[in-house]
């Protein structure tokens, strides 16, 4: 049996669908004030680790050795210290709009909105056209329950990278999460036609979602059940239909989201 299912629970079933677009696991290097490009510096133990903290710290201005200190940080579980060190190099140089931008989706993959809405508006105010930028952004809107900001953050980010599949799947979750279940499902029907989307069990698994919280349950199994195995298909449709039972289930999304 299926436990009952929470508000919060809920609003993340739906957020959790959304794909958040960070950095890949090389160190973001930034030259001079908008150029962005990427250099493997993971360090192979924590020795190496504390060397690129002595450099960056006898430097501290020099902003690639504090990303590469950073990155240090993350490839070893120390995330909430390499947040810190994010914020003190944009400190350090707050005019450099990559740099704003990076830490910004850097906050919004560790679940900070409130802190990352700040940095990725001023990031593209300052000419920043990272489309992942628009998305963590348009990510961040969704997250306060500001949906028609968060579509023209997407709108945006598609026009910077047609058909980026992670934008199309973000922008399909946005229409979820204010209850247009069928514009949804709509889109992620787009980018499930697209050829790249073979590799992208995820769209194929939020189309399921948002075909099952229509209730054609028969049809969204049929969808899971392209990427997932029986037992885990029959778990996803048992916890929709528990879900499904609850009253007034769009407004509690609705007053989850908002709460932040």
């Amino acid at each position: 049996m299926p436990r009952a299912v929470s508000r919060p629970a809920i609003f993340f079933l739906l957020a959790s669908a959304v794909i958040l677009t960070g950095c890949s696991k090389t160190t973001a290097q930034i030259t001079g004030a908008s150029n962005l490009a990427t250099a493997s510096t993971t360090p192979a133990s924590y020795e190496a680790l504390a060397e690129l903290g002595e450099k960056w710290r006898a430097s501290p201005k020099d902003v690639n050795k504090g990303l590469a200190y950073a990155n240090g940080l993350e490839s070893l579980g120390q995330k909430n210290e390499a947040l810190g060190v994010y914020q003190k190099l944009v400190e350090t140089d707050p005019d450099n709009a990559k740099l704003a931008g990076l830490y910004g989706r850097k906050l919004m993959m560790a679940g900070k909105p409130d802190q990352a809405i700040p940095l990725l508006e001023s990031a593209e105010k300052k000419g920043d056209s990272d489309w992942r930028v628009m998305s963590a952004l348009g990510s961040a809107y969704d997250q306060k329950g500001l949906y028609p900001k968060a579509r023209e953050q997407y709108a945006k980010a598609l026009a910077a990278d047609p058909q980026n599949l992670a934008v199309m799947n973000n922008l399909a979750m946005s229409y979820a999460l204010e209850g247009n279940l069928k514009q949804a499902e709509a889109e992620l029907r787009t980018a499930d036609a697209l050829p790249r989307s073979r590799s992208e069990p995820r769209i194929r698994q939020n189309l399921a979602l948002v075909v099952g919280l229509q209730g054609r349950f028969d049809e969204a199994a049929k969808l899971a059940q392209q990427d997932l195995p029986p037992e885990k298909v029959q778990e996803n449709m048992a916890y929709l239909k528990k879900m499904l039972s609850q009253p007034n289930i769009w407004q509690q999304i609705s007053d989850t989201s908002s709460q932040g």
